[in-house]
């Protein structure tokens, strides 16, 4: 069947149905909907799709395109459920469970009939946007699936929502006065459901150190103290700030701008974003390595040890790893191959593996092409320790989606376990960049050379089980998120408990070395950051000015081409 998209952006949504329903045999089109009926209206006329679906949409969709098509809405919420902030509200207010919806497009927001839901469990701590690449996205998947194949049935007859459960289910916007924290009267519990709601954004608007900014990220803290709403710790670029029982660590802070303001309108490390603001009396509080069990407290970095098994976990904000971000990881996977075990983990956990270089710090950075130049060094440093490691097995797991150099870093492991549902783009070409961490090496000996090639030109998504398929990955976990690190140990158990574990390591260092002696790592990297120097440096490159417009989220003006052509006849 021919499937037209309709997405207010190619978010992570919309990249997992393109790349699901592909892998189903489905010819699928993509075109955004950006403010122009009349672009829309073209792309229906050049695809002529015998279905329209819209996974992640902001606007309507006009009314002589749902007349004329049947067009479904994936719309995050269990039927009767309506509104723009059904997850925000869902979360503030405490709820553990939850479903996604996928219903026809009436003239009415999210009234039309229903195609099929889809029942998720909401876990505790876990932020909105981590929630809706995670959980949410399954759900979405598994009903957009069952609704394409009712679709295509013929036979099916969709469920009609009653006027008196859709006027009962509306809930309006959820403002910043609906989102306040009260640092002096609210409980841990309850700073951390605001801050969850409002999790990748809008954030939490706030005051701090006289000025205001947006709050990104809440984690709970259970043995640091002080004044309500004070800053008494910080941690790994985190601030920990007390509550009335307890206190909470924050990721990130967005400046708040005045209409004119030069403030920058991204997201930032936290102690980054206070720069000279922040009080030098607050100390900083690392998490220790290997974290005691029990512990309430926010890390992004850990090791833990299971017999001959070590599992070194990291999980960064929206998957980005900075140069201080890279270097605290490869002292931590140092110290994990001075361990004596046989197969070491990286990754299992939750949401992103890794998109790359840090590209908010780059941008905020007083010399841009320099903190450029010092980010993909540090991720050279990484990706090289895991390739040169011959001692042992190493693992990725990745139990959300990767992009650029992250997938080259999750590629230089022996075998690349991702979760189903965990999407991959191999390629930099989007950013105006060649890419490094050695992709040259990496991907063409997984893949081939002309695989490579495609994959990093045609600049598209990859899902879990295509990528399986083309020799990126080995294996494909079917756990849910919450899930991922009880099945990642106990694979990684087995794996170390194999006979031919020995034989596997002997053949993999005797590979090692025979790559090196045909052509140096040093050589692919010295190769490959010729061309990263050039985007970085060189006034001419498009690297520096598509980097701002994605840092600070500009609206594009037309579907991107190598998506604009996505299900048509060449």
């Amino acid at each position: 069947m021919h499937i037209l998209l309709v997405a207010s952006a190619f978010n992570s949504l919309t990249q997992r149905v393109l790349a699901e329903l592909q892998d189903r045999g489905h010819t699928v089109g993509v075109t955004l909907a950006l403010g122009n009926d009349g672009a829309l209206r073209e792309a229906v006329r050049v695809h002529a799709p015998q279905l329209i679906l819209a996974p992640m949409l902001t606007t309507a969709i006009p009314e002589d395109i749902w007349r004329a098509h049947t067009c479904l809405i994936v719309h995050p919420g269990p039927p009767g459920d309506r509104g723009p902030s059904s997850l925000d509200w869902t979360l503030q207010g405490g709820a553990e469970s939850w479903g996604v919806t996928v219903l026809e497009a009436v003239a009415e927001m999210d009234a039309g009939d229903v195609w099929a839901w889809s029942p998720l469990r909401l876990p505790p701590l876990a932020g909105k946007s981590d929630l809706y690449r995670g959980e949410v996205a399954d759900a979405a998947l598994d009903a957009v699936l069952l609704a394409v194949e009712r679709f295509a049935s013929g036979r099916h007859k969709p469920q009609k929502q009653e006027a008196e459960a859709l006027a009962a289910g509306w809930r309006p916007f959820m403002k910043q006065e609906q989102r306040r924290i009260d640092w002096a009267c609210d409980t841990t519990e309850t700073v951390l459901r605001k801050l969850r709601a409002a999790d990748s954004q809008p954030g939490v608007l706030d005051e701090l150190q006289g000025a205001r900014w947006y709050l990104h990220g809440g984690h709970p803290e259970d043995e640091l103290r002080g004044r309500p709403g004070e800053l008494i710790a910080t941690r790994a670029g985190a601030i920990c700030r007390a509550t009335v029982d307890g206190a909470v660590w924050i990721l990130q802070l967005r400046p708040w701008r005045e209409t004119g303001s030069r403030l920058p309108s991204y997201k930032l490390p936290a102690v980054e974003a206070l720069g000279d603001l922040l009080p030098f009396e607050v100390p900083e509080v690392p998490a220790p390595l290997q974290l005691p069990a029990g512990r309430r407290t926010w890390f992004d970095i850990r090791y833990v040890e299971q017999g001959a098994v070590g599992v070194l976990n990291f999980s960064f904000p929206g998957g980005a790893m900075s140069t201080a971000q890279c270097r605290r990881l490869l002292e931590a996977y140092r110290f994990a191959c001075t361990r004596t075990t046989s197969v070491l983990v990286l990754g299992g956990m939750r949401d992103f593996f890794s998109n790359g270089i840090h590209l908010n710090v780059i941008e905020a950075a007083e010399d841009p092409s320099e903190e450029s130049w010092a980010n993909i060094h540090a991720m050279n440093d990484l990706v090289e320790a895991v390739l040169t490691t011959t001692d042992r097995l190493t693992v990725s797991a990745l139990g959300g989606n990767a992009a650029a150099g992250g997938v080259m870093l999750a590629l230089a492991a022996d075998e690349v376990w991702c979760r189903d549902g965990a999407v991959l783009n191999p390629h930099y070409r989007l950013m105006g960049l060649h890419g490094s961490e050695y992709w040259t090496y990496i991907l063409p000996r997984r893949v081939g050379e002309s695989e490579a090639l495609r994959l990093t030109q045609s600049a598209l998504p990859v899902s879990a089980t295509r990528a399986v398929e083309l020799g990126m990955a080995e294996r494909v976990l079917q756990a849910a998120p919450e899930e991922l690190g009880v099945e990642v140990a106990r694979l990684a158990a087995e794996l170390a408990a194999s006979p031919e574990l020995a034989d596997r390591v002997a053949r993999k260092k005797a590979m090692r070395g025979q790559d090196e002696s045909i052509k140096p790592l040093q050589r692919y990297r010295d190769e490959e950051l010729v061309h990263m120097r050039r985007n970085f440096f060189d006034a001419r490159e498009p690297h520096a000015g598509l980097r701002s417009a994605f840092v600070r989220k500009e609206k594009a003006s037309n579907t991107p081409p190598h998506i604009a052509r996505l299900g048509l006849a060449d």
